[in-house]
């Protein structure tokens, strides 16, 4: 984590970290946001035959024990997707979540339910997650996976998975951003097995990308 650049941003009265891991931290509520992190999207291609590389679980999970160790955070909020589908349910990818679990008592988690998350089911019991529907309103925020609702609060999202393109002449990069409106803030894609969706600003948007070492404002 060191050497990594956060921006703060003020949203509805408060201050927010944008994180290059693709999250975002509220220190007054001591708070992770984290959307779409899709655990055992890998796995569920496996099942289906699909090549694609294992131990993309771990990962996930050593992302979010490096945010919450250098921010020091007690709660982690998942806006949706936190399964992808029921293969999600597979022994190695539960085991290796309870694992975790069980090192991280002390942490608070709550789930606010995504499209996804209606398909595979709910996680286990075990890993000690408050399950709530969008929107789940916490102090101004209205924490939800899908960015369109009608929320009576500024509305934290995911669901999109954003990118924005960076082109020259001869050469273009895709990364992840966050979507930065007047009444809502879309959040990158946590999972590390995930696409993202090259999106159209709205008017009044500001757009911050990450690189991974960095968060820097292009719009």
């Amino acid at each position: 984590m060191s050497g990594s650049t956060s921006v703060a941003v003020r949203v509805a009265g408060e201050t927010v970290l944008l994180l290059p891991e693709k999250a975002l931290y509220w220190p007054a509520e001591k708070m992770l946001i984290v959307a779409d992190i899709h655990f055992g999207k890998a796995a569920a291609f496996r099942a289906l035959g699909v090549p694609v590389p294992r131990g993309t679980t771990t990962e996930n999970l050593e992302g979010l024990d490096a945010l919450v160790d250098a921010h020091g955070a007690q709660h982690i909020v998942f806006l949706g997707d936190f399964l992808h589908a029921r293969a999600a349910h597979a022994s190695a990818t539960q085991q290796a979540m309870l694992a975790w679990r069980e090192r991280r008592r002390d942490l608070r988690l709550t789930l606010v339910r995504g499209n996804h998350d209606k398909h595979a089911g709910d996680p286990a019991a075990a890993l000690g997650i408050a399950l709530v529907d969008e929107p789940h309103m916490v102090g101004p925020f209205a924490f939800c996976h899908h960015p369109d609702l009608d929320t009576p609060g500024y509305a934290l999202a995911g669901h999109i998975h954003p990118v924005y393109v960076l082109a020259t002449r001869f050469d273009a990069l895709r990364l992840p951003c966050f979507v930065v409106g007047s009444e809502r803030m879309i959040l990158p894609s946590f999972g590390a097995f995930t696409g993202g969706h090259a999106l159209k600003p709205e008017p009044g948007d500001s757009i911050y990308v990450t690189s991974g070492d960095a968060v820097h404002c292009v719009r």
